[in-house]
């Protein structure tokens, strides 16, 4: 009893540690004069993708690989359907050019090399599925040219958040919210993956399945929650972004780590999830060039919404 109430609270303190982790780091970005634009795409989207990130290490550490891709993929396809749904039913999305012409394409090739690289033994010494540390590297190199994106954009769109959307604090008051955050950041990732693997043990589970649904639900919350406030205020672009970019931050950033540190043996099974997360990326783009005007409806959340209902479906059929 006391492993799944550890799985909840884990939960509580991942998104938490994140957001207390997000505004000290925000607060000191502030006072040393660093542009809103930067702070909004490069802490924001990092803090956001944190538990996603603790997840994917803890379980890799403790040898439970295919969580940690499931959260990855699971996170990805929430993203996208879930949460683009709700917030275009909020509040209708429209969506910049640099999002439907350069981030979303860019997601949606990111996912394509993941796939590639871990169904080809470029660097194994075996024909096992892996994605080895060579190409954890790879994917780490394709997260440093999106950042160099995410630059250029800075440069270009120095007002595109207010600075009302970040709290300024006291330094050492912002050291502590970093502080509580990172342990609630370590202790919430710790339990939620040995939950984690007690549900899917009991309940006769596979810990992928486990990674795909609960743990990435839960570790999208601070996508949802962002991205429901950003439509909710009219802030669309904010919407919009947080969730293509953090899919992208858990290709690239989070699977690159990962596997850097230590190889992911990978399922084959997951080449569906794969598919799954292509075939989102495609619907995101088709709901932009359908219609007058490059936006996301709310009878297009309201597909988006029905589609993961769908998956989900899916995978309780897949087990």
């Amino acid at each position: 009893m006391l492993v799944y109430t550890l799985f909840i609270v884990g939960f509580i303190f991942l998104i938490k540690g994140a957001d207390l982790l997000v505004e000290g780091a925000t607060s000191i970005g502030r006072k040393l004069n660093i542009s809103s634009i930067v702070i909004g795409l490069t802490i924001v989207s990092f803090g956001t993708s944190l538990p996603e990130l603790l997840v994917n290490l803890i379980a890799s550490y403790n040898d439970n690989p295919d969580i940690g891709v499931g959260n990855v993929l699971g996170s990805n396809i929430a993203n996208i359907l879930l949460i683009l749904g709700v917030a275009a039913i909020i509040n209708p999305l429209p969506i910049n050019k640099n999002t439907y012409f350069i981030e979303v394409p860019f997601s949606l090739t990111a996912t394509l090399l993941v796939g590639f690289l871990a169904n080809a033994s470029f660097f194994g010494k075996t024909n096992d599925f892996i994605i080895s540390q060579y190409d954890g590297f790879i994917l780490l190199f394709f997260f440093v040219l999106f950042m160099g994106y995410v630059y250029i954009v800075s440069k270009q769109k120095r007002t595109e958040f207010s600075s009302e959307e970040f709290t300024q604090m006291p330094i050492a008051k912002s050291i502590i919210f970093i502080l509580i955050g990172m342990v609630g950041l370590y202790f919430g990732g710790i339990w939620v993956v040995d939950g984690a693997v007690t549900i899917a043990r009991y309940f006769n589970m596979s810990e992928g399945f486990i990674g795909l649904t609960i743990i990435a639900l839960g570790t999208s919350l601070p996508e949802l929650v962002t991205s429901a406030m950003a439509a909710f205020r009219k802030n669309t672009d904010i919407a919009v972004g947080n969730v293509v970019g953090s899919n992208i931050f858990n290709l690239l950033w989070i699977l690159g780590v990962s596997a850097s540190i230590k190889p992911i043996p990978y399922d084959v099974i997951s080449n569906a999830d794969i598919f799954m997360i292509i075939a989102s990326s495609t619907l995101l783009i088709l709901a932009v060039v359908i219609g007058k005007k490059p936006v996301i409806s709310r009878w297009e959340g309201f597909f988006f919404l029905i589609a993961y209902a769908w998956y989900i479906t899916f995978l309780l059929q897949r087990g």
